[in-house]
């Protein structure tokens, strides 16, 4: 209970404080430890963005399955590292790491959460994104559900670039407006 409170008044503060607003979203609810959640929009005017760039909206409403259970069943379908996963075309679509550089694009059904299918493509960046990785302790799903606590989760993605790596979220709100968030990787 009290968590629940902390986590109304730090998105109260992060609402209100406006532009880049770090909070802590807790990522469990047996577990003391915390994800760092930053905003990196800052773009407080950004207008109705309910739809992609393809005019479909249907990502503005997801159906039942969220983002981190959309990677549950991508990788219990798929063993290895979940990198991404986004709404697209009325089903998510979860890129899996897997051994060697192999990966795989995992498509799950956004009301059911059953696996429609699955491909296989060979990539030159596995040792990248392996290294990105190295010693993180928060992964897609817990990058997933982190955010979620700032709205519904439409993409999580690995930005393995520079120094500042870690997980990209993309949230909508009811409302629709749209916002980017940083997860930290420990």
């Amino acid at each position: 209970m009290k968590r629940n409170i902390v986590i109304a008044v730090v998105t109260a503060a992060a609402l209100v404080g406006g532009g880049t607003a770090t909070a802590l979203a807790v990522s469990g609810d047996d577990d003391d430890a915390s994800t760092s959640v930053t905003r990196t929009d800052d773009d407080r005017d950004d207008g109705d963005d309910r739809s992609d760039d393809d005019g479909d909206d249907r990502a503005a409403t997801p159906g039942d399955v969220t983002a981190a259970g959309a990677i549950a069943a991508a990788l219990k379908h798929t063993p290895g590292t979940a990198v991404s996963a986004e709404r697209d075309d009325a089903v998510w679509e979860v890129d899996v790491l897997g051994t060697g550089d192999t990966w795989h694009s995992v498509r799950v059904d956004p009301d059911t959460g059953k696996v429609l299918g699955s491909s296989e493509d060979d990539e030159d960046d596995a040792a990248e994104v392996r290294a990105a990785l190295k010693g993180a302790s928060v992964t897609a799903e817990d990058a997933a559900k982190a955010a979620a606590a700032k709205g519904t989760v439409v993409s999580v993605d690995l930005d393995d670039d520079g120094d500042d790596r870690g997980w990209e979220a993309e949230t909508r709100t009811s409302g629709g407006d749209e916002r980017d968030w940083k997860v930290a990787l420990t």
